[in-house]
């Protein structure tokens, strides 16, 4: 026989109705005792009598009311703020749920589900952080009720969760195993704000790159990157900033443009060295460069204002052959006592190469590829290549700003269509033209193929999967 369990409540009710039926008693008494009428009383008397201890069970237990959403939407809603909609207010999560993603819920529901999921909204109050906080103790079994008001709040107050500190950590072992990277806009020279992008060794604190740009720019890093690749070799891992510059999606899917896609374009470069990419939004994960930063400001933009410097050209001549190797010197570990995880720099026909652009296009009517509002023909040896209309290409853009273009297993030359001739065999003498030398085409080693580019860019904006 199946066990019957009751409530508090059910169970008060019970007890009093199998008393009077065993033993007898006034009804009045009961009702007054219970709190209901003396009709109720006749019936429950009667339900007793018909199916003993069951006939006390709420007729709606475990019943799903009516009204009650599917609990997949609330799994639902759980997986999209940890994954796409991370660190949102709740309010502005909940009103991208209702316009972007089609959901049709209370914003009381959607507050509910992510706190009872243990989830806090990063404008929570203090009150309610430490009601979180005093919860999660509780439920580890580090305070109990047995305490007095003071010592609870006491431990509550002064204990935090690991999410919300930043406890320091040990510096890595290897020399090359984790570089940090960020970009920092500041007024270093002259009167316009410029951009240093700095890159610097966790284990040694030693300045492996550093480069000035007029923003925070796939330019600029592309310049650290050289630096790192030709001075010290590939690193094992990057640690990033999760801003704009690493973190582009326009929310106009019409205005979306591969070229200013930098996360796509970093990582493509970077899976194809091998080197492992990461990025965060948190400033005290990567402390080193934070910390660095400010020490560039506080000395650098002296010397530079001391050596009259206010050109970009002048400051990057200076960060890079003065500046650098004395902050090294000064603040750096030697690098040279560390075991290194760096692997053998690449050929600079190499790096020249990965460190590229890659934009997809596509043939248009007259055989050209228009590519920042220039046009260009793809050429082999000297001759022109044709293809049919809307052949799907992918225009590669070197470091050292040469233009190449991949057209299903075949790289070519791409040379600009002038919109005039340069001269006219009509009005004109012959012009003799000196040979051009001859372009250096890499052979199709690279991945540079449109569809395992465009697999590389949906995995970047819908996994988070960078490299």
């Amino acid at each position: 026989m199946r066990k019957v369990e009751l409530r508090m409540n059910e169970q008060i009710k019970y007890e009093t109705i199998k008393e009077y039926v065993d033993h007898g008693g006034n009804k009045n008494k009961i009702a007054l005792k219970l709190s209901i009428s003396r009709r109720q009383v006749d019936r429950l008397i009667a339900n007793y009598k018909e199916k003993g201890k069951s006939a006390f069970v709420h007729g709606n237990r475990s019943k799903c009311p009516v009204n009650a959403l599917d609990k997949s939407i609330s799994e639902d809603i759980i997986l999209l703020y940890k994954n796409k909609y991370q660190d949102w207010n709740f309010k502005h999560f909940y009103e991208w749920l209702i316009e972007k993603e089609n959901f049709k819920v209370s914003y009381k529901f959607v507050y509910n589900t992510l706190t009872k999921k243990g989830i806090l909204s990063p404008k929570a109050k203090k009150k309610t952080k430490r009601k979180y906080a005093k919860k999660k103790l509780l439920e580890e079994k580090k305070i109990n009720l047995t305490m007095s008001l003071e010592q609870i709040e006491t431990i509550v107050s002064h204990e935090m969760a690991l999410e919300d500190s930043h406890p320091r950590r040990e510096k890595p072992k290897y020399f090359g195993e984790i570089i940090e990277q960020d970009g920092s806009i500041h007024n270093w020279f002259g009167d316009k704000k410029t951009c240093l992008h700095l890159a610097i060794d966790k284990a040694t604190s030693t300045i492996v790159g550093a480069y000035f740009d007029k923003q925070e720019t796939l330019t600029g890093y592309y310049h650290v990157f050289y630096q790192i690749l030709t001075n010290y070799g590939i690193p094992y891992k990057f640690f990033t900033d999760n801003r704009t510059v690493f973190n582009y999606m326009s929310l106009n899917k019409d205005k979306r443009t591969s070229d200013k896609d930098v996360l796509t374009q970093y990582g493509y470069a970077c899976k194809q060295l091998g080197i492992e990419l990461e990025t965060s939004s948190i400033s005290q994960a990567k402390g080193l460069i934070e910390r660095t930063n400010g020490t560039f400001q506080g000395r650098l933009v002296n010397e530079l204002k001391l050596n009259g410097i206010t050109t970009i050209e002048e400051a990057n001549k200076y960060l890079i052959e003065v500046f650098v190797p004395d902050f090294n010197k000064r603040f750096a570990m030697d690098y040279k006592k560390f075991e290194s995880v760096f692997e053998t720099s690449p050929s600079l026909e190499k790096i020249n190469y990965t460190l590229a652009i890659l934009t997809p296009r596509k043939i248009d009517n007259g055989n050209a590829i228009k590519y920042k509002n220039k046009y260009y023909q793809p050429y082999l040896n000297g001759k022109l290549k044709c293809y049919m209309s809307k052949t799907e290409c992918l225009v590669i853009k070197a470091y050292n700003s040469d233009l190449l273009v991949t057209i299903d297993e075949q790289v070519y030359e791409l040379k600009e269509l002038a919109r005039n001739e340069k001269s006219s065999k009509n009005f004109n003498e012959e012009i003799v033209e000196s040979k051009e030398k001859k372009k250096y085409i890499p052979p199709m080693t690279h991945p540079w193929k449109i569809e395992y580019f465009k697999k590389q860019l949906k995995k970047a904006h819908t996994e988070h999967v960078y490299t």
